[in-house]
């Protein structure tokens, strides 16, 4: 078994990567596909930084559902891609690093949203009980990504 786990999905939006990328691209419009948004509407969210910059952070403390975490960006190109540093600590301690790419395609942009990360020991005691990272988060993933083309399709 490998020490490290992937997530990931795609979805083709009909829109220029630069109208997605403006959601992607800016935490505080993650609210406007996230999925997580939906489970807790009652979350705190705090931002930090130039909305949209490298070192540009959001935090989050809600239910039992959406726990508590942190995500930084770490590396972004406008219109391109996005990578994300992300640290949960509710309900479980875990680190990740998120990453959107937006690749122009004839119908508008293809979408892959892709999360790596360490296989810890809380990661492989769920994963013996069916619960692997890929089960727990590639649903969400894809409700992110429908979000993502509903809100970037319409506008």
């Amino acid at each position: 078994m490998s020490d490290t786990y992937v997530v990931e999905r795609t979805e083709t939006i009909a829109a220029p990567p630069s109208k997605v990328y403006e959601r992607v691209g800016n935490l505080e419009r993650w609210g406007d596909f996230s999925p997580w948004d939906e489970l807790d509407p009652e979350m705190t969210k705090t931002f930090s930084g130039e909305a949209g910059a490298v070192g540009s952070g959001y935090h989050w403390t809600g239910n039992k559902k959406v726990g508590e975490g942190r995500m930084t960006i770490t590396d972004a190109t406008p219109d391109q891609r996005v990578v994300l540093d992300l640290e949960f600590v509710k309900p479980f301690k875990s680190q990740s690093v998120t990453e959107l790419t937006l690749e122009p395609v004839d119908t508008g942009t293809k979408v892959t949203w892709r999360m790596t990360g360490e296989r810890t020991f809380m990661v492989k005691v769920m994963g013996l009980f069916g619960k692997n990272m890929n089960k727990m988060v590639g649903p969400d993933f894809e409700k992110g990504l429908a979000n993502l083309k509903a809100v970037s399709e319409a506008s």
